[in-house]
Parts: structure tokens; C-alpha cells; sequence
């Protein structure tokens, strides 16, 4: 394999491991801050224990969280000095905001883990809520990079030189708001249903217990009502996200939907294969005119076809699964949470059957598979631009050699690191079992 290949899949391989606690590092804060203003308005003490087990949990995801986001950054700069060089002159913004969003976070968590037990109610909470706030602001600062990437804003290259320099004009590029949004709420997403994943489980496990049942109930429908809301604030964002496509990266759009023919009343595709040869998606259901509502909010708006641009200016066509994947599993949470939720407070439910509660476990790992497809859709999507109609990837990647070796031996630490989290997490909730928090809340 040559460079470029070599550099994308180390870089891909680092992003995709950090992404996993990059985005529950969004998502649990703002569970434990609810489950905290649930215990200060209810004096459930069940709250204030999940507040302070999920806080543990948090605090092993952010010690792999912190090393793996360096080593994302310091690749940036060793894999792609061209692009380095852009961002250097006319995005740093968003790094160096970065900086103090990361102090915030980590100073106001470290007062909540250390300090929690000495706070007043209101202290307590505004802690919580100053961790969430640092994290959410650290993944969307770092993210308009990417945002930058496909909507680039704010300079211009003149003879090989960047002129026109306008920060601010580059950090509030066309899809900033966009972006921002979508990294926070599937994060929120993501978070609940990890939180979900958990709680099911556990109900299965303890179904003959009913004080642990009751427990993880409570944890269950937090969770189910958080990932609700936000998978449908997740799909609403989709779908402006889309609009954007037809806007500034048309290709894009074209290839995710499989559509080579620029026309009015588009069909939407859902799943299927897309065959360059053919030029169709074989296998799919078309709806009718979708993609053109979905596009311009009119069903007569025109969308243009991959066949009105250069196959080389051509996204790899498999985005169009990673698109239909991403729309599977928003569709599969929110339907899983309305009937989690109508089962519970419609329907007056206590018990949950097994067969409810499985579609439950599942949740949590498709949430984090469709954060997955989301990002390598968003990166290759753009391809082959880093900087959309600027730059192309294969001009500002390294030719410095050894990127095999590297690519090894990063896949070996990410493994190892994978496998110390589960080790860690697993090794201190078997040692400290709910039972045990539950009867130091009783004797206390």
C-alpha cells in the first residue's frame, strides 16, 4: 500500500478508537447531571447512586479518552503537514479554544469525584453542569475542523499562497451550526442508550430481585427518555445536514443516495448496492421524490447526479450503505424508546418481558456503530478532498516512509487499550457491586 492508504487507515484506526470515548465522554456527563438534579428534586438516593457509579465509569473512559485525542492530534501533524499548514494559518481558532474548554471539564470533574460529599445541592449540580458543558464544547471546537474541511470559508490560495485570512470567518463556516449540533446530540444519544444497554442487562440478570430490578428500572427509563429526545433531535439535524450536502458538496449527496442522474422528483433509496457500472442501486427500495424533499424540502427541488461530475471528484460509492446504516439505527432508536416508554407509562407496565428487553441491550453498541459509520461517511464522503475543492488528500500526506510499521504497532496499543478499559470497568463494578451502595444509603 502506498502513503496515502498507509496514512488514512492509521489515522482512520486512531479516530475510530478515541471517537468511541470522545463521544460517551459527551454523552455520560449529561446522564449523570440528570441523574443528579433527579436526586436534589426527589431525594431518590437510587439517583444519587447512579450519579456517583456512573461518575467511575467516566472517569476510566476519560483516562483513555485524553491520551488517544493526543495521538489523534500529533498525527495530524505527522500524517498531513500539508493540511497542517492551512489549518495552522486560517483554523487554529478551534484548537485554542479547545484548550480551555478541556480545563473546564476536567477541573469541575475533578471537584465533583473528589469533592462531591462537601458540596451544597446547587454546587453539586453546577459542577456536573460544568462537565458536560467542557466536553459537549470540546467535540464540537474539534469537530468545525471537519466541518471546515467540507464547507472551507474565511481564506483563499493565490499563486500557492493563503490570502485573505479571516479566522472568525473560517470558524463560523456554512455547516458550523450544523455540525455543532449533530456531535452534541448523538453524543447525548449515544450516552442514554449506553446507559440503556446497561440497565436492560442488568434487569435481566436481577428480574427475581425486585430492589435491583426497581434500580435498574429507574436507570432503564432515564435512559430510554434521553435517547429519545435526542435520537429525534439527532434525525431533525439529519435531515438540515442533507440540505447542506445539496448545497456545498453535491457529490456527496449523490453518492449516498446512489444517484447518478440529475433530476427533480429524486427517489430515495434505501439499501441496496450501488454498481459504478450499472450506474443504479441494485437490490434497493426507491421512495418516490424523497430525496428531493429531503434535499429542499419541495419534491420538484433538482438534484444533481454523480454523472455531472468526474469520476475521480467521485466519493467511494459504499457510503451509500454507511447512509442507510445511519438511518437504520436513529429509526430503530427511536422506535425502541416510544415503545419502551408507552410499554412503561401508557400501558402502566411494571415488569418488562425479555423480549422488549433485548432490543434494549442491542441499543447502546448500534448507537456507537452508527457514530462510527457517521464519521468514516462524513470523512470519505468528502474524498478525494481534505479541504473540499482546496485541497486533495493525496497532495498533503507525509512522505516521510515507516507509516506500515506505525499503522501496527498503534492497532496493537489500541487493542490492549480496549481490552485494560473492559478489564478496569469490569474489575471495579464487580468489586463494588450496587448492593453495596444501596446498603451504605440504608445504614447511613
Amino acid at each position: 500500500m502506498d502513503d496515502l492508504v498507509l496514512a488514512r487507515s492509521l489515522f482512520g484506526t486512531t479516530m475510530g478508537f478515541h471517537i468511541i470515548f470522545a463521544t460517551l465522554g459527551v454523552g455520560i456527563p449529561l446522564m449523570i447531571f440528570l441523574s443528579e438534579i433527579l436526586y436534589q428534586k426527589t431525594k431518590d438516593s437510587d439517583y444519587a447512586i447512579m450519579a456517583k457509579r456512573w461518575t467511575k465509569g467516566q472517569a476510566v473512559l476519560l483516562g483513555v479518552g485524553i491520551p488517544t485525542g493526543t495521538i489523534a492530534g500529533v498525527q495530524l501533524s505527522l500524517l498531513w503537514p500539508g493540511f497542517m499548514e492551512v489549518i495552522g494559518k486560517v483554523m487554529s481558532l478551534p484548537f485554542q479554544i479547545e484548550i480551555y474548554a478541556f480545563f473546564i471539564e476536567a477541573l469541575f470533574m475533578s471537584i465533583y469525584v473528589y469533592a462531591a460529599d462537601r458540596l451544597s445541592p446547587i454546587a453539586r449540580i453546577l459542577s456536573v453542569f460544568f462537565v458536560v458543558l467542557g466536553a459537549a464544547m470540546s467535540a464540537i471546537l474539534i469537530t468545525n475542523v471537519h466541518a471546515f474541511e467540507g464547507t472551507p470559508a474565511g481564506f483563499r490560495i493565490e499563486n500557492g499562497e493563503i490570502v485573505d485570512v479571516d479566522p472568525w470567518a473560517a470558524f463560523f463556516n456554512p455547516s458550523f451550526f450544523n455540525t455543532a449540533g449533530h456531535v452534541a446530540v448523538s453524543a447525548f444519544t449515544t450516552g442514554a442508550f449506553i446507559i440503556t444497554t446497561i440497565a436492560a442487562y442488568k434487569m435481566i440478570k436481577y428480574r427475581k430481585n425486585e430492589r435491583l430490578y426497581i434500580f435498574h428500572r429507574k436507570a432503564l427509563l432515564l435512559g430510554l427518555t434521553i435517547g429519545g429526545v435526542f435520537s429525534l433531535l439527532t434525525a431533525l439535524n439529519g435531515h438540515e445536514a442533507a440540505q447542506l450536502l445539496h448545497e456545498y458538496q453535491p457529490e456527496k449527496l449523490a453518492a449516498a443516495e446512489g444517484l447518478f442522474e440529475t433530476q427533480s422528483h429524486a427517489p430515495l433509496a434505501i439499501g441496496g448496492i450501488t454498481d459504478p457500472d450499472t450506474r443504479e442501486v441494485k437490490y434497493g427500495i426507491e421512495i418516490p421524490w424523497a430525496l428531493s424533499f429531503l434535499a429542499g424540502n419541495s419534491f420538484d427541488t433538482v438534484v444533481v447526479g454523480l454523472n455531472d461530475f468526474p469520476e475521480e471528484y467521485w466519493p467511494p460509492l459504499f457510503v451509500h450503505t454507511l447512509f442507510n446504516g445511519m438511518v437504520f439505527v436513529g429509526s430503530f432508536l427511536i422506535f425502541i424508546a416510544m415503545i419502551g416508554l408507552g410499554w412503561r407509562f401508557i400501558l402502566k407496565k411494571r415488569q418488562f418481558p425479555n423480549w422488549l428487553l433485548f432490543p434494549f441491550i442491542a441499543s447502546g453498541p448500534l448507537a456507537l456503530c452508527a457514530i462510527e459509520m457517521g464519521w468514516i461517511f462524513a470523512c470519505t464522503g468528502r474524498q478525494p478532498w481534505v479541504i473540499y475543492r482546496i485541497l486533495k488528500t493525496e497532495d498533503v500526506v507525509t512522505s516521510s516512509g515507516q507509516i506500515g510499521t506505525l499503522f501496527v504497532l498503534f492497532t496493537i496499543v489500541y487493542i490492549i487499550l480496549g481490552i485494560a478499559v473492559v478489564m478496569v470497568l469490569n474489575y471495579y463494578f464487580k468489586r463494588n457491586p450496587v448492593e453495596k451502595d444501596i446498603e451504605a444509603v440504608i445504614s447511613s
